[in-house]
């Protein structure tokens, strides 16, 4: 069964695509995006943990 890292970062929605397109290129997915706390976006974000 893998295991997961997680990792939550604030979108700001003129650079959405920017900001999504760079996180995955080093590996993570795209989970879910919610409102943050103090408005705007938040994405939470996933990838499988490197084996140690």
């Amino acid at each position: 069964m893998p295991r997961w890292e997680y990792i939550t970062t604030p979108l700001m929605i003129h650079n959405t695509a920017a900001i999504l397109n760079n996180w995955g290129s080093d590996g993570w997915e795209l989970v879910q995006v919610v409102n943050g706390p103090e408005g705007g976006l938040v994405a939470y974000l996933k990838r499988p943990l490197a084996d140690a």
